[in-house]
C-alpha cells in the first residue's frame, strides 16, 4: 500500500475506505460482508476507515469488526451535515452527532471530523426545486463564527484529533474557507477524469474541484478525493437511473477516446471511489462478498 502525506493530517494509504457501502447505503450487503470488508482492508494496508451518521449503520459496522480498538495505526473519520442553524447552537449540535457515532463505534474519540454540508456565500440562492439552503448547506459567515471555533474546542477536549470541510459544489466558499486561518486539515474534493460530482451538485455552478484542490495545496490542506469513477460513470456498467446526472455522465464518456484497457480496469456499479495517481488520499467505497 502506497503512503500519501494528507497535509496536515499526515501521512496515510493512498486508499481509504469509504463507509457508503458498509452501511448499506448503495445496496444490500449482509454484516458478514460489511465485517469481513472492514478487516480485508485494514489487512491490505488501508488505515483510515471514512464514516458519517448518514452511511446508515456503518458505524456500528465498525464496533463489530474491532470492538472499540481500532488495529494498530487504524484511523476513523466521521462527518456532520450541519446546514445554517443558528449561531448557539452549532457546538452542541455537532458534539450530540459526535457522541452518539463514538457510541455506535464504541470509541473514546475520532481522528477526522469533517463538515458534510459544503459551505456557500451567505447571498448565495438555490435554483428552485432545491432543499432550503440552510438546510443543505452552511454560510461561510457561520462557519468563521461558530464551526471553526466548535472544532477546535472538540480538539481541545481530545474528542477529535482534527476536522476538516467538504468542497464538492461551492468552489468560491470552499476555497475562500480555506484562506486564512484556523484551517481545517482536510477537504473533501470531485477527483475524477470528468471533473464531475454528478448528482451531489444541486446549485447550478460549474463545480471547478481543480480550483479547490490548487487552493487546498497552496493552503497547505490536505485533499481526500471522493467520486473517483464518478459513482460508476467511469467503469464498464453503472447502477443508477436512467436520466440522471450519473447515467449521462455514463454516456458522455462512453462517446470520448478512453482506452477500452483503462475501462475493463475500472470495477463495476459500486464502486464510489478508486485510485488515482495524485497526491491526494482517494476513498473507495464497496463491499466485498464472497
Amino acid at each position: 500500500m502506497q503512503i500519501n502525506i494528507l497535509g496536515p493530517f499526515g501521512p496515510v494509504s493512498r486508499l481509504t475506505l469509504g463507509g457508503g457501502g458498509i452501511g448499506q447505503l448503495w445496496g444490500e450487503a449482509s454484516d458478514t460482508d460489511s465485517v469481513d470488508t472492514l478487516r480485508r482492508a485494514v489487512e491490505a494496508g488501508i488505515d483510515l476507515i471514512d464514516t458519517a451518521p448518514g452511511y446508515k449503520n456503518c458505524e456500528k459496522m465498525i464496533a463489530k469488526a474491532f470492538g472499540g480498538k481500532l488495529p494498530d495505526g487504524g484511523r476513523i473519520t466521521t462527518k456532520y451535515s450541519l446546514g445554517t442553524p443558528p449561531r448557539a447552537e452549532v457546538y452542541d449540535r455537532l458534539r450530540a452527532s459526535l457522541d452518539a457515532s463514538l457510541a455506535a463505534m464504541l470509541l473514546p474519540r475520532v481522528d477526522l471530523m469533517i463538515l458534510h454540508s459544503e459551505i456557500r456565500p451567505d447571498d448565495f440562492e438555490y435554483p428552485a426545486g432545491q432543499p432550503p439552503k440552510d438546510m443543505r448547506s452552511t454560510s461561510l459567515s457561520l462557519y468563521r463564527q461558530a464551526v471553526v471555533p466548535a472544532f477546535e474546542r472538540l480538539v481541545s477536549e481530545g474528542l477529535i484529533g482534527a476536522w476538516g470541510i467538504t468542497g464538492i459544489n461551492h468552489a468560491a466558499g470552499t476555497i475562500d474557507a480555506m484562506s486564512s486561518g484556523p484551517r481545517p486539515a482536510v477537504v473533501q474534493a470531485i477527483a475524477n477524469l470528468m471533473d464531475s460530482p454528478g448528482e451531489m451538485n444541486g446549485t447550478g455552478l460549474a463545480p471547478r474541484p481543480r480550483d479547490v484542490i490548487t487552493a487546498a495545496k497552496t493552503h497547505g490542506v490536505g485533499v481526500m478525493g471522493v467520486r473517483a469513477v464518478q459513482a460508476g460513470a467511469l467503469t464498464s456498467g453503472i447502477d443508477r437511473p436512467e436520466h440522471s446526472p450519473t447515467s449521462a455522465d455514463f454516456d458522455r464518456a462512453a462517446s470520448r477516446t478512453l482506452p477500452n484497457w483503462i475501462r475493463r480496469s475500472l470495477p463495476n456499479a459500486r464502486a464510489h471511489s478508486m485510485p488515482i495517481r495524485s497526491p491526494l488520499s482517494t476513498r473507495w467505497d464497496c463491499v466485498s462478498r464472497k
